[in-house]
Protein backbone atom coordinates (compact mmCIF):
# COMPACT_ATOMS: atom_id res chain seq x y z
CA UNK A 1 0.00 0.00 0.00
CA UNK A 2 1.32 3.44 -0.88
CA UNK A 3 0.69 6.34 1.43
CA UNK A 4 -1.02 9.10 0.27
CA UNK A 5 1.44 12.41 -0.58
CA UNK A 6 2.50 14.94 1.36
CA UNK A 7 0.38 18.01 1.29
CA UNK A 8 3.55 20.05 2.42
CA UNK A 9 4.71 22.09 -0.69
CA UNK A 10 7.44 20.89 -2.58
CA UNK A 11 9.81 22.33 -5.04
CA UNK A 12 12.84 21.06 -6.76
CA UNK A 13 15.70 23.63 -6.00
CA UNK A 14 18.69 24.14 -8.58
CA UNK A 15 22.06 22.40 -7.88
CA UNK A 16 24.88 25.01 -7.77
CA UNK A 17 25.19 27.15 -4.69
CA UNK A 18 24.29 30.56 -6.25
CA UNK A 19 21.33 29.93 -7.61
CA UNK A 20 19.84 27.73 -4.39
CA UNK A 21 20.67 31.28 -2.32
CA UNK A 22 18.67 32.94 -5.14
CA UNK A 23 15.92 30.23 -5.01
CA UNK A 24 15.45 30.18 -1.36
CA UNK A 25 15.32 34.25 -1.29
CA UNK A 26 11.98 34.18 -2.68
CA UNK A 27 10.87 30.26 -1.99
CA UNK A 28 7.32 30.16 -0.28
CA UNK A 29 8.11 27.55 1.76
CA UNK A 30 11.19 29.31 3.03
CA UNK A 31 9.00 32.83 3.34
CA UNK A 32 6.50 30.96 5.36
CA UNK A 33 9.34 29.24 8.25
CA UNK A 34 11.30 32.03 8.50
CA UNK A 35 7.56 34.21 9.32
CA UNK A 36 6.64 31.20 11.36
CA UNK A 37 10.03 31.44 13.41
CA UNK A 38 9.60 35.08 13.94
CA UNK A 39 6.06 34.49 15.47
CA UNK A 40 7.49 32.53 18.49
CA UNK A 41 9.43 35.73 19.25
CA UNK A 42 9.35 36.84 23.12
CA UNK A 43 7.81 33.24 24.47
CA UNK A 44 9.44 33.49 27.78
CA UNK A 45 10.21 28.98 27.73
CA UNK A 46 11.63 29.23 23.73
CA UNK A 47 15.51 28.65 24.20
CA UNK A 48 18.09 31.18 23.06
CA UNK A 49 20.40 29.52 21.62
CA UNK A 50 19.47 25.68 21.31
CA UNK A 51 17.76 25.02 18.29
CA UNK A 52 14.15 24.48 18.06
CA UNK A 53 11.96 23.98 14.95
CA UNK A 54 10.75 27.15 13.09
CA UNK A 55 6.78 25.84 13.07
CA UNK A 56 5.04 22.98 14.81
CA UNK A 57 7.04 20.18 16.65
CA UNK A 58 9.85 18.08 16.16
CA UNK A 59 11.29 14.67 17.84
CA UNK A 60 14.21 12.66 16.89
CA UNK A 61 17.49 14.19 15.00
CA UNK A 62 18.45 12.54 12.39
CA UNK A 63 21.60 12.46 9.88
CA UNK A 64 24.05 15.04 11.68
CA UNK A 65 26.45 15.31 9.04
CA UNK A 66 29.38 17.70 7.09
CA UNK A 67 29.22 18.38 3.33
CA UNK A 68 30.91 20.52 1.75
CA UNK A 69 32.19 22.98 4.56
CA UNK A 70 28.31 22.80 6.15
CA UNK A 71 26.82 20.94 9.00
CA UNK A 72 23.27 19.47 8.61
CA UNK A 73 21.03 18.58 11.28
CA UNK A 74 17.39 16.72 10.53
CA UNK A 75 14.98 16.13 12.68
CA UNK A 76 11.39 14.30 12.68
CA UNK A 77 9.13 17.25 12.16
CA UNK A 78 5.38 17.48 11.47
CA UNK A 79 4.85 19.90 9.08
CA UNK A 80 1.21 21.93 10.31
CA UNK A 81 -0.95 20.70 6.95
CA UNK A 82 -0.01 17.01 7.32
CA UNK A 83 1.55 16.17 11.04
CA UNK A 84 3.05 12.63 9.23
CA UNK A 85 6.80 13.26 10.33
CA UNK A 86 8.78 14.64 7.43
CA UNK A 87 12.82 15.39 8.01
CA UNK A 88 12.77 18.83 8.74
CA UNK A 89 16.16 20.17 8.16
CA UNK A 90 18.72 23.03 9.29
CA UNK A 91 22.38 23.67 8.41
CA UNK A 92 25.04 25.73 10.41
CA UNK A 93 28.92 26.73 9.70
CA UNK A 94 29.66 26.42 13.08
CA UNK A 95 27.24 23.47 14.79
CA UNK A 96 25.91 27.06 16.76
CA UNK A 97 24.41 29.32 14.99
CA UNK A 98 21.42 27.32 12.97
CA UNK A 99 19.65 28.39 9.92
CA UNK A 100 16.36 26.85 8.43
CA UNK A 101 15.85 25.07 5.21
CA UNK A 102 13.10 23.91 3.81
CA UNK A 103 11.73 20.33 4.47
CA UNK A 104 14.28 17.71 3.44
CA UNK A 105 12.56 14.27 3.18
CA UNK A 106 8.58 13.66 2.38
CA UNK A 107 6.66 10.56 3.25
CA UNK A 108 5.72 8.25 0.03
CA UNK A 109 5.44 5.71 -1.01
CA UNK A 110 6.44 5.38 2.99
CA UNK A 111 3.48 7.13 5.53
CA UNK A 112 5.85 8.39 7.88
CA UNK A 113 9.74 9.32 7.81
CA UNK A 114 11.09 8.17 10.93
CA UNK A 115 14.71 7.76 12.30
CA UNK A 116 17.47 6.75 10.75
CA UNK A 117 21.29 8.50 9.55
CA UNK A 118 23.40 9.57 7.09
CA UNK A 119 27.06 8.46 5.04
CA UNK A 120 29.12 10.92 3.31
CA UNK A 121 30.29 9.49 0.39
CA UNK A 122 32.39 11.67 -2.46
CA UNK A 123 30.33 13.17 -4.21
CA UNK A 124 26.49 12.72 -2.30
CA UNK A 125 25.03 12.01 1.01
CA UNK A 126 22.99 9.00 1.47
CA UNK A 127 20.27 9.26 4.01
CA UNK A 128 19.22 5.62 5.50
CA UNK A 129 15.63 5.68 7.17
CA UNK A 130 12.77 3.76 8.39
CA UNK A 131 9.76 4.61 6.38
CA UNK A 132 6.60 3.14 8.50
CA UNK A 133 4.85 0.79 7.01
CA UNK A 134 7.45 0.07 4.28
CA UNK A 135 10.52 -0.38 5.84
CA UNK A 136 13.87 0.88 5.70
CA UNK A 137 14.19 3.66 2.91
CA UNK A 138 17.55 5.24 1.24
CA UNK A 139 17.67 8.58 -0.09
CA UNK A 140 20.72 10.13 -1.97
CA UNK A 141 21.56 13.89 -2.22
CA UNK A 142 24.49 15.60 -4.13
CA UNK A 143 23.81 19.54 -4.53
CA UNK A 144 25.37 22.13 -2.21
CA UNK A 145 23.07 22.24 0.68
CA UNK A 146 21.08 18.93 0.28
CA UNK A 147 17.71 20.29 -0.86
CA UNK A 148 16.90 17.86 -3.64
CA UNK A 149 16.38 14.39 -2.10
CA UNK A 150 16.09 10.80 -4.68
CA UNK A 151 14.78 7.64 -3.15
CA UNK A 152 16.57 4.92 -4.46
CA UNK A 153 14.05 2.38 -6.26
CA UNK A 154 11.43 4.51 -4.96
CA UNK A 155 10.47 1.78 -2.34
CA UNK A 156 12.04 0.26 1.02
CA UNK A 157 15.74 -1.31 0.35
CA UNK A 158 15.03 -3.50 3.55
CA UNK A 159 11.36 -4.16 3.49
CA UNK A 160 8.97 -5.18 6.28
CA UNK A 161 8.73 -8.58 6.90
CA UNK A 162 5.79 -10.48 5.37
CA UNK A 163 3.11 -11.08 8.33
CA UNK A 164 1.64 -14.31 6.08
CA UNK A 165 5.42 -15.43 5.67
CA UNK A 166 7.59 -17.17 8.13
CA UNK A 167 9.26 -15.46 10.70
CA UNK A 168 11.98 -13.39 9.99
CA UNK A 169 15.10 -13.35 11.96
CA UNK A 170 15.45 -9.49 12.75
CA UNK A 171 13.33 -6.33 13.30
CA UNK A 172 13.16 -3.63 10.64
CA UNK A 173 13.25 -0.46 12.05
CA UNK A 174 15.19 2.30 12.42
CA UNK A 175 18.60 2.31 10.67
CA UNK A 176 21.89 3.86 10.80
CA UNK A 177 24.88 2.94 7.45
CA UNK A 178 28.71 3.10 7.10
CA UNK A 179 30.83 1.28 4.32
CA UNK A 180 33.79 -0.67 5.02
CA UNK A 181 36.41 -2.16 1.77
CA UNK A 182 34.00 -0.59 -0.71
CA UNK A 183 30.67 -2.53 0.89
CA UNK A 184 27.60 -0.58 2.51
CA UNK A 185 26.49 -2.07 5.88
CA UNK A 186 23.32 -0.79 7.92
CA UNK A 187 21.94 -1.96 11.29
CA UNK A 188 18.50 -2.14 12.03
CA UNK A 189 16.84 -1.24 15.45
CA UNK A 190 14.90 -3.88 17.45
CA UNK A 191 15.03 -6.32 19.99
CA UNK A 192 15.41 -10.08 20.75
CA UNK A 193 13.73 -12.04 23.38
CA UNK A 194 17.10 -13.86 24.50
CA UNK A 195 16.52 -12.17 27.96
CA UNK A 196 15.81 -13.84 31.42
CA UNK A 197 12.79 -15.71 30.92
CA UNK A 198 12.90 -14.71 27.47
CA UNK A 199 12.56 -11.22 27.59
CA UNK A 200 13.39 -8.72 25.39
CA UNK A 201 17.08 -6.84 25.43
CA UNK A 202 18.74 -4.38 22.66
CA UNK A 203 19.31 -5.85 19.40
CA UNK A 204 20.96 -4.70 16.03
CA UNK A 205 20.85 -6.74 13.50
CA UNK A 206 23.53 -6.42 10.54
CA UNK A 207 22.83 -5.94 6.81
CA UNK A 208 25.23 -5.40 3.85
CA UNK A 209 24.66 -4.22 0.44
CA UNK A 210 26.83 -3.06 -2.50
CA UNK A 211 24.71 -0.92 -4.59
CA UNK A 212 22.05 0.67 -1.48
CA UNK A 213 19.30 -1.13 -3.54
CA UNK A 214 19.41 -4.79 -2.54
CA UNK A 215 20.63 -5.53 0.80
CA UNK A 216 21.61 -8.73 2.69
CA UNK A 217 20.60 -9.97 6.13
CA UNK A 218 23.73 -10.89 8.09
CA UNK A 219 23.27 -11.61 11.97
CA UNK A 220 22.94 -9.44 15.24
CA UNK A 221 25.97 -7.56 15.51
CA UNK A 222 26.92 -6.87 19.07
CA UNK A 223 28.32 -9.13 21.02
CA UNK A 224 29.00 -9.18 25.16
CA UNK A 225 27.18 -6.65 25.57
CA UNK A 226 26.69 -6.48 29.52
CA UNK A 227 25.78 -2.61 29.96
CA UNK A 228 21.92 -2.29 28.48
CA UNK A 229 19.52 -4.02 29.81
CA UNK A 230 16.02 -6.55 29.60
CA UNK A 231 13.46 -4.04 27.78
CA UNK A 232 16.15 -2.06 26.22
CA UNK A 233 15.87 -1.56 22.67
CA UNK A 234 18.39 -0.18 20.37
CA UNK A 235 16.60 2.32 18.59
CA UNK A 236 17.98 5.43 16.57
CA UNK A 237 21.16 3.49 16.23
CA UNK A 238 25.10 5.05 14.92
CA UNK A 239 27.83 3.30 15.08
CA UNK A 240 31.04 5.18 14.09
CA UNK A 241 34.83 4.94 15.17
CA UNK A 242 35.79 7.19 17.84
CA UNK A 243 39.76 7.58 18.36
CA UNK A 244 41.10 4.07 18.02
CA UNK A 245 37.33 2.54 19.28
CA UNK A 246 34.23 2.34 18.08
CA UNK A 247 30.68 3.49 19.93
CA UNK A 248 27.69 2.28 18.94
CA UNK A 249 24.98 5.58 20.70
CA UNK A 250 21.45 4.51 20.48
CA UNK A 251 17.87 5.39 22.04
CA UNK A 252 16.11 2.72 24.41
CA UNK A 253 12.13 3.39 24.81
CA UNK A 254 12.66 1.95 27.92
CA UNK A 255 15.89 3.98 29.60
CA UNK A 256 16.54 6.53 27.59
CA UNK A 257 20.51 7.12 25.54
CA UNK A 258 23.06 4.88 25.70
CA UNK A 259 26.19 3.78 24.25
CA UNK A 260 28.56 1.02 23.84
CA UNK A 261 32.13 1.33 23.54
CA UNK A 262 34.28 -0.95 22.00
CA UNK A 263 36.37 -2.65 18.98
CA UNK A 264 35.12 -3.73 15.71
CA UNK A 265 35.90 -7.07 14.49
CA UNK A 266 36.12 -6.43 10.91
CA UNK A 267 36.68 -9.92 9.60
CA UNK A 268 33.24 -11.25 11.40
CA UNK A 269 31.79 -7.97 11.56
CA UNK A 270 30.98 -7.86 14.91
CA UNK A 271 30.97 -4.98 17.23
CA UNK A 272 32.64 -6.17 20.68
CA UNK A 273 31.95 -4.44 23.41
CA UNK A 274 34.34 -3.70 26.59
CA UNK A 275 32.11 -0.49 28.24
CA UNK A 276 29.06 1.20 28.04
CA UNK A 277 26.70 3.75 29.97
CA UNK A 278 23.76 5.93 29.97
CA UNK A 279 23.13 9.37 28.74
CA UNK A 280 19.71 9.77 30.91
CA UNK A 281 20.01 9.92 34.45
CA UNK A 282 16.14 9.21 34.97
CA UNK A 283 13.29 8.73 32.28
CA UNK A 284 13.20 10.53 28.72
CA UNK A 285 9.88 12.66 30.16
CA UNK A 286 9.21 14.61 30.94
CA UNK A 287 12.15 17.54 30.39
CA UNK A 288 14.45 14.70 29.98
CA UNK A 289 17.30 13.87 26.97
CA UNK A 290 15.59 11.91 24.17
CA UNK A 291 17.18 10.41 21.16
CA UNK A 292 20.60 10.77 19.39
CA UNK A 293 22.14 12.02 15.85
CA UNK A 294 26.03 11.56 15.93
CA UNK A 295 28.39 11.74 13.27
CA UNK A 296 32.66 11.89 13.06
CA UNK A 297 34.15 15.37 13.75
CA UNK A 298 37.08 14.72 11.20
CA UNK A 299 39.55 14.88 14.51
CA UNK A 300 39.21 11.47 16.04
CA UNK A 301 35.97 12.42 18.28
CA UNK A 302 32.41 12.08 18.05
CA UNK A 303 29.64 15.06 17.58
CA UNK A 304 26.07 14.03 19.18
CA UNK A 305 22.92 16.48 19.43
CA UNK A 306 19.98 14.93 21.41
CA UNK A 307 16.40 16.42 21.21
CA UNK A 308 14.96 17.24 24.69
CA UNK A 309 10.97 16.35 25.67
CA UNK A 310 9.59 18.99 27.95
CA UNK A 311 7.52 19.38 31.08
CA UNK A 312 5.55 21.80 30.42
CA UNK A 313 2.30 22.68 27.85
CA UNK A 314 4.25 24.56 25.20
CA UNK A 315 1.57 26.04 22.40
CA UNK A 316 2.40 25.21 19.16
CA UNK A 317 5.90 24.46 19.53
CA UNK A 318 7.78 21.50 21.27
CA UNK A 319 10.70 19.62 22.14
CA UNK A 320 14.15 21.06 21.41
CA UNK A 321 17.82 20.41 20.77
CA UNK A 322 20.81 19.73 22.99
CA UNK A 323 23.68 22.01 22.75
CA UNK A 324 26.21 19.84 20.48
CA UNK A 325 28.45 17.98 22.47
CA UNK A 326 32.00 16.38 21.18
CA UNK A 327 33.08 13.00 22.43
CA UNK A 328 36.40 11.60 22.56
CA UNK A 329 37.72 8.62 24.23
CA UNK A 330 40.77 6.43 25.98
CA UNK A 331 40.65 3.38 26.33
CA UNK A 332 37.26 2.84 28.06
CA UNK A 333 37.52 6.56 29.43
CA UNK A 334 34.84 8.76 27.22
CA UNK A 335 35.04 12.60 27.48
CA UNK A 336 32.46 14.54 26.94
CA UNK A 337 32.82 18.91 26.31
CA UNK A 338 30.38 21.42 24.84
CA UNK A 339 31.55 22.15 21.48
CA UNK A 340 34.18 24.49 21.28
CA UNK A 341 32.47 27.00 18.90
CA UNK A 342 29.62 27.68 21.80
CA UNK A 343 32.40 30.32 23.31
CA UNK A 344 30.79 32.72 19.93
CA UNK A 345 27.72 32.95 21.58
CA UNK A 346 29.47 34.84 24.62
CA UNK A 347 28.83 38.37 24.84
CA UNK A 348 28.76 40.68 28.48
CA UNK A 349 31.66 38.76 30.63
CA UNK A 350 31.91 39.29 34.40
CA UNK A 351 35.05 37.51 36.37
CA UNK A 352 34.56 36.99 39.90
CA UNK A 353 37.69 35.53 40.72
CA UNK A 354 38.16 33.47 43.40
CA UNK A 355 35.68 33.62 46.39
CA UNK A 356 35.56 31.62 50.00
CA UNK A 357 32.28 30.11 50.87
CA UNK A 358 31.52 29.39 54.55
CA UNK A 359 29.97 26.03 55.32
CA UNK A 360 26.54 26.23 55.55
CA UNK A 361 25.65 29.50 54.47
CA UNK A 362 24.58 30.02 50.40
CA UNK A 363 26.20 33.17 48.75
CA UNK A 364 24.08 34.86 45.97
CA UNK A 365 26.43 36.42 43.40
CA UNK A 366 25.17 40.01 42.94
CA UNK A 367 25.08 40.94 39.75
CA UNK A 368 25.29 37.63 38.23
CA UNK A 369 21.55 36.74 36.62
CA UNK A 370 19.54 36.01 33.40
CA UNK A 371 18.00 33.37 32.37
CA UNK A 372 20.32 33.07 28.95
CA UNK A 373 24.01 32.61 30.57
CA UNK A 374 27.02 30.26 30.53
CA UNK A 375 29.10 29.65 33.89
CA UNK A 376 32.58 28.61 34.21
CA UNK A 377 33.80 27.63 37.63
CA UNK A 378 36.65 25.75 39.39
CA UNK A 379 36.06 24.99 43.02
CA UNK A 380 38.00 22.98 45.54
CA UNK A 381 35.43 21.00 47.72
CA UNK A 382 38.09 20.56 50.53
CA UNK A 383 36.01 18.57 53.31
CA UNK A 384 32.46 19.55 52.25
CA UNK A 385 30.59 17.07 51.45
CA UNK A 386 28.41 18.60 49.09
CA UNK A 387 28.74 21.86 46.68
CA UNK A 388 25.85 23.17 45.09
CA UNK A 389 25.14 25.98 42.61
CA UNK A 390 21.63 27.22 42.14
CA UNK A 391 20.46 28.88 39.06
CA UNK A 392 17.49 30.65 37.49
CA UNK A 393 16.83 31.33 41.15
CA UNK A 394 14.26 33.91 42.93
CA UNK A 395 15.14 36.52 45.60
CA UNK A 396 13.75 34.74 48.09
CA UNK A 397 13.80 30.87 46.71
CA UNK A 398 10.44 30.11 45.73
CA UNK A 399 12.16 28.99 42.68
CA UNK A 400 15.29 27.68 41.70
CA UNK A 401 17.28 24.98 39.94
CA UNK A 402 19.64 22.93 41.89
CA UNK A 403 23.38 21.12 40.57
CA UNK A 404 24.88 19.48 43.30
CA UNK A 405 28.21 17.84 43.34
CA UNK A 406 28.87 15.15 45.91
CA UNK A 407 32.47 14.38 46.22
CA UNK A 408 33.30 10.43 46.57
CA UNK A 409 29.77 9.92 47.25
CA UNK A 410 29.09 7.66 43.87
CA UNK A 411 29.75 3.75 43.24
CA UNK A 412 32.91 2.10 44.26
CA UNK A 413 34.60 1.02 41.36
CA UNK A 414 37.80 -0.23 39.66
CA UNK A 415 36.64 0.89 36.11
CA UNK A 416 37.79 4.08 34.24
CA UNK A 417 40.52 4.60 36.67
CA UNK A 418 42.89 3.97 34.45
CA UNK A 419 45.15 7.10 33.38
CA UNK A 420 43.41 9.08 36.12
CA UNK A 421 43.62 7.48 39.20
CA UNK A 422 45.60 4.46 38.71
CA UNK A 423 44.22 1.09 38.57
CA UNK A 424 43.09 1.18 42.13
CA UNK A 425 39.34 0.79 43.56
CA UNK A 426 37.79 4.18 44.32
CA UNK A 427 34.97 5.66 44.53
CA UNK A 428 33.08 7.59 42.09
CA UNK A 429 31.69 11.35 42.27
CA UNK A 430 27.78 12.05 41.54
CA UNK A 431 26.64 15.23 40.08
CA UNK A 432 22.91 15.82 40.25
CA UNK A 433 20.55 18.38 38.79
CA UNK A 434 17.59 19.08 40.85
CA UNK A 435 14.23 20.42 39.03
CA UNK A 436 12.25 20.04 42.34
CA UNK A 437 11.80 23.85 43.08
CA UNK A 438 12.62 25.15 39.04
CA UNK A 439 8.85 26.15 39.18
CA UNK A 440 5.50 26.94 41.18
CA UNK A 441 3.54 26.67 37.90
CA UNK A 442 0.77 24.05 38.00
CA UNK A 443 1.27 22.89 34.72
CA UNK A 444 5.23 22.39 35.32
CA UNK A 445 5.57 18.74 35.59
CA UNK A 446 7.92 17.27 38.00
CA UNK A 447 10.76 15.25 37.70
CA UNK A 448 13.14 13.57 39.91
CA UNK A 449 16.64 14.63 40.61
CA UNK A 450 18.76 13.62 37.76
CA UNK A 451 22.19 11.97 39.26
CA UNK A 452 24.95 10.93 37.35
CA UNK A 453 28.18 9.21 38.31
CA UNK A 454 31.64 11.34 37.41
CA UNK A 455 35.20 10.09 38.06
CA UNK A 456 37.37 12.71 39.95
CA UNK A 457 40.67 12.00 41.11
CA UNK A 458 41.16 12.89 45.11
CA UNK A 459 43.92 16.20 44.06
CA UNK A 460 41.38 17.16 41.52
CA UNK A 461 39.09 20.20 41.74
CA UNK A 462 35.86 20.36 40.61
CA UNK A 463 35.36 22.29 36.91
CA UNK A 464 31.65 22.94 35.78
CA UNK A 465 30.42 24.63 32.41
CA UNK A 466 26.57 25.21 33.32
CA UNK A 467 24.62 26.82 30.34
CA UNK A 468 21.08 28.27 31.51
CA UNK A 469 18.86 29.00 28.48
CA UNK A 470 15.33 29.86 29.75
CA UNK A 471 13.89 26.46 29.59
CA UNK A 472 17.41 24.13 29.30
CA UNK A 473 19.99 23.53 31.89
CA UNK A 474 22.47 21.86 31.14
CA UNK A 475 25.87 20.77 33.11
CA UNK A 476 29.56 19.47 32.17
CA UNK A 477 31.78 18.16 34.98
CA UNK A 478 35.74 17.95 34.50
CA UNK A 479 35.08 16.87 30.79
CA UNK A 480 33.69 13.36 32.11
CA UNK A 481 30.09 13.93 32.44
CA UNK A 482 26.97 15.67 30.89
CA UNK A 483 23.49 16.10 32.00
CA UNK A 484 20.88 18.13 30.74
CA UNK A 485 16.95 18.81 31.98
CA UNK A 486 14.23 21.18 31.08
CA UNK A 487 13.07 23.84 33.78
CA UNK A 488 9.97 26.32 33.14
CA UNK A 489 10.50 29.21 36.07
CA UNK A 490 7.10 30.69 36.16
CA UNK A 491 8.45 34.29 37.93
CA UNK A 492 9.89 36.64 36.12
CA UNK A 493 12.79 37.45 38.78
CA UNK A 494 13.80 33.69 38.36
CA UNK A 495 17.11 34.63 37.38
CA UNK A 496 19.55 34.65 40.40
CA UNK A 497 22.55 32.32 40.83
CA UNK A 498 24.08 31.48 44.41
CA UNK A 499 26.76 28.70 45.85
CA UNK A 500 27.00 26.81 49.11
CA UNK A 501 29.25 24.52 50.63
CA UNK A 502 27.30 22.16 52.49
CA UNK A 503 28.92 21.27 56.21
CA UNK A 504 32.72 22.66 55.70
CA UNK A 505 34.01 25.35 53.66
CA UNK A 506 35.26 25.59 50.50
CA UNK A 507 36.92 27.73 47.79
CA UNK A 508 36.18 28.53 44.37
CA UNK A 509 39.00 28.93 42.68
CA UNK A 510 37.43 30.80 39.76
CA UNK A 511 34.19 31.70 38.47
CA UNK A 512 33.24 33.33 34.91
CA UNK A 513 29.93 34.58 33.79
CA UNK A 514 28.85 35.80 30.04
CA UNK A 515 25.30 36.15 28.97
CA UNK A 516 24.64 34.94 25.55
CA UNK A 517 23.61 35.96 22.69
CA UNK A 518 19.69 34.61 21.12
CA UNK A 519 20.08 32.77 17.84
CA UNK A 520 16.71 33.93 16.70
CA UNK A 521 15.70 37.48 18.10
Amino acid sequence: MIAPKSRVPAYTYPTTLAEQEAALATNPLMQRLLASRESYAGLRHRPAYHYVNPESTLNDPNGLCYWQGRWHLFYQAYPPEDDRQHWGHAVSDDLVHWRDLPYAIYPSPEDKCFSGSTLVEGDRVIAIYHGVGAGNMVATSSDPLLLNWAKVGNRAVIPMPDRDGPPAPYRVFDPCIWMKDGVYYSLSAGTKPEGPGGKPIRANFLFRSEDLEHWDYLHPFVEDDHYSMVGDDGACPYFWPIGDRHMLLFYSHTRGGQYLLGDYDTERDKFVVTHGAKYNFGPSGPSGLHAPSATPDGKGGLIVIFNMNPGKPTPRWNQIMTLPRRLTVDGDVVYVEPVETLTSLRQEEQVLGSLDLPANQEVVLDGTAGDSLELELEVEPSSAPMIELNVLRSPDREEFTRVAFYRDRGYRTNHFTQGIVGPLWTHLSQISIDTSYSSVAPDALSRAPENAQVLIAPDEPLRLRVFVDRSAVEVFANGRQALAVRVYPDREDSVGVSLRSQGAPSTVRSLKAWTLESLWD
